[in-house]
């Protein structure tokens, strides 16, 4: 998002023309104190592989881990696997979830370039 407004009406018209390589860094989640403490950063986007716990939400979703599913950049959301809710017939369906609220408990590192930019950051700053 590429505003200094102060505005909502301003800052809800950038997220919602946001081009897709800023909506990937808004579909961020904070990282379990172990991976904080590891990397020295707080929050990273989530990617499809990575293993959540859900922190918020209804009683069957709290405290739920698993592994994240998809990615949903149009409505900034993550499917995360085992989470879902049933329908009207009867059959299940996943919900999705806002990253704010999981917790990333495991890295997906098969990226290279990820694993490096990781690597930099425990370095210091």
């Amino acid at each position: 998002m590429s505003t200094t407004s102060h505005k909502a009406r301003k800052q809800r018209r950038a997220k919602g023309q946001a081009p897709l390589h800023q909506r990937r860094r808004m579909v961020s989640a904070h990282l379990d104190s172990a991976l904080i403490r590891e990397y020295n950063v707080r929050s990273l986007p989530v990617r499809k592989g990575d293993t959540v716990k859900v922190i918020r939400g209804a009683k069957g979703l709290k405290g739920s881990e698993n592994k994240v599913a998809s990615i949903d950049l149009k409505n900034y959301k993550i499917v995360v696997e085992n989470i879902t809710v049933p329908k009207a017939d009867g059959t299940e369906t996943q919900r999705p979830v806002d990253p704010s609220d999981v917790i990333i408990t495991k890295l997906d590192l098969s990226d290279s370039w990820r694993k490096r930019k990781l690597e930099s950051f425990k370095g210091g700053a």
